[in-house]
C-alpha cells in the first residue's frame, strides 16, 4: 500500500506524519511530492526523507492536482499493483484514520475508490463549513448523488484505478472534484468511510484560494450556466422572430426549441457533459429530445397559463425558462453522463441504490 502524500510548503507535520504512520504500520510505502514548495522547506522534505519516505518533486508549484498526477505516475512506474491512499500533509488526517481508507481499499473491488468523510462537528472553520456544503448541492446537481464530504484529500484508489486516475484532467483544487464527477461516467463507484474532523489553527495552513479556487472547481456548473444562458438567448430570439412571423404561439414556441434544443444539446455534450460525448451519440440524441418534448409541453402549458392570466408574452417565456432551468439540468445531466452504480451491499435509506455506496468503518 502506498500513502500518497502531496506537499506544498508544509510545516513540521510532515515528517511527524510519516513517523507516526511507519510506527502504525512499517510495510507501507510513504511517497511525497514536493509541489515547488522552493529552497526554504527543503530541510521539512529532508526530514521526511530520514522519517523514511520517498520525496520527489520539481521546482515551479504546480497545483495539487499536478502533484496526485505526478504521485500516481511513479507509483504506476515503480510499484505497480500496488494500491494508494492520498492524504494531505498538514496533520489534518488522523492516522487511524488514513489506516481505515487503507483497509477499505484493500477489502473493495478493483473500481471502488473510498473516501474519508469528515462529519464536519465540532469547531469547524466557516469557510470550510460553508464550501463544503455549497460544493455538496452543486455535486448532487450535477452528479446525481449525495457525497457528504465533496471535499475531502483522504481518498483510496486501488492499483487498477491509477491510469484512469492520471487521465482525468485538473491541474489543482478541481482535479479531485472531477474526479468524482468522471466516476460514474468511467464506469467506477465510490465508497465512503466516516473518519474524523480536524482543523489546526483555523486551517491557516491551507493553500486553497478562496476565488482563484472557487472558479477552477466549480467549472462545470459554470459551463453549464453559460450554455444554457446562450441557447435561451438562441431560444428567446427565435420565439419572438417566429411570433411575429406566424402570428401563433404553437409555431413560435415549438420552432423556437427545436432551433435552441440543438444548439444546446451539441454544446452540452461536447463541453459541459464531456463525458458524454464517448457514448452513442444517437442513442444520447433520443434521450436528449426525448427531454426536448416533455419541456416543450411543459414550456408551452406555462407560457400559456401566465399569458391568459395577462402576462406579456416575452415576460411570460423568461418567467417559464427560468423555472424550468434546475428540471433541464438534472434531466440533462442524467442523459447525457452515466449514473455512477452501486458496489456491493445495499445503501443506507437516504442514497440512491443506483449512485453510491457507503460503509463507515468503526
Amino acid at each position: 500500500m502506498i500513502i500518497l502524500i502531496p506537499a506544498y510548503q508544509p510545516g513540521t507535520a510532515l515528517p511527524q506524519l510519516v513517523t507516526d504512520l511507519l510506527s502504525a504500520d512499517p510495510r507501507l510505502i510513504i511517497l511525497v511530492v514536493d509541489d515547488g514548495s522552493g529552497p526554504a522547506f527543503s530541510a521539512v522534505f529532508d526530514d521526511a526523507r530520514r522519517a523514511g519516505a520517498t520525496v520527489i518533486g520539481y521546482p515551479r508549484n504546480r497545483g495539487k492536482g499536478q502533484a496526485l498526477k505526478t504521485g500516481f505516475g511513479y507509483a504506476e512506474r515503480h510499484h505497480p499493483g500496488q494500491d494508494v491512499v492520498c492524504a494531505d500533509s498538514d496533520g489534518q488526517h488522523a492516522v487511524p484514520d488514513i489506516l481505515s481508507v487503507a483497509e477499505e481499499v484493500r477489502a473493495g473491488d478493483d473500481r471502488t475508490m473510498v473516501l474519508g468523510e469528515r462529519r464536519f462537528d465540532g469547531a469547524v472553520p466557516a469557510r470550510s463549513r460553508i464550501g463544503n456544503a455549497l460544493t455538496r448541492a452543486l455535486f448532487r446537481s450535477a452528479a446525481g448523488g449525495d457525497l457528504h464530504d465533496t471535499q475531502t484529500g483522504l481518498r483510496g484508489y486501488p492499483a487498477q484505478l491509477v491510469p484512469w486516475l492520471r487521465s482525468v484532467g485538473g491541474d489543482r483544487y478541481e482535479y479531485e472534484l472531477n474526479l468524482l464527477l468522471r466516476a460514474g461516467p468511467a464506469g467506477h463507484r465510490i465508497g465512503r468511510v466516516a473518519i474524523s474532523t480536524i482543523y489546526l489553527a483555523g486551517n491557516g495552513s491551507s493553500h486553497f484560494r478562496p476565488l482563484v479556487d472557487s472558479v477552477r472547481v466549480y467549472a462545470p456548473l459554470l459551463r453549464f450556466s453559460l450554455s444554457s444562458l446562450a441557447a435561451f438567448g438562441v431560444d428567446l430570439v427565435a420565439f419572438v422572430a417566429l411570433g411575429l412571423l406566424t402570428d401563433s404561439l404553437v409555431l413560435a414556441v415549438v420552432g423556437a426549441r427545436v432551433v435552441s434544443s440543438s444548439v444546446n444539446f451539441l454544446v452540452n455534450r461536447r463541453f459541459v457533459f464531456g463525458a458524454g460525448r464517448h457514448a452513442s451519440q444517437p442513442g444520447a440524441a433520443r434521450r436528449y429530445f426525448a427531454l426536448v418534448v416533455a419541456l416543450l409541453a411543459a414550456n408551452y402549458a406555462g407560457i400559456f397559463v401566465l399569458t391568459d392570466l395577462g402576462v406579456p408574452d416575452v415576460a411570460a417565456k423568461v418567467l417559464t425558462e427560468a423555472l424550468l432551468f434546475a428540471v433541464s439540468f438534472a434531466a440533462q445531466r442524467r442523459f447525457l453522463a452515466v449514473r455512477i452504480p452501486a458496489a456491493g451491499h445495499g445503501a443506507p435509506p437516504d442514497h440512491h441504490p443506483n449512485r453510491l455506496i457507503s460503509r463507515a468503518v468503526p
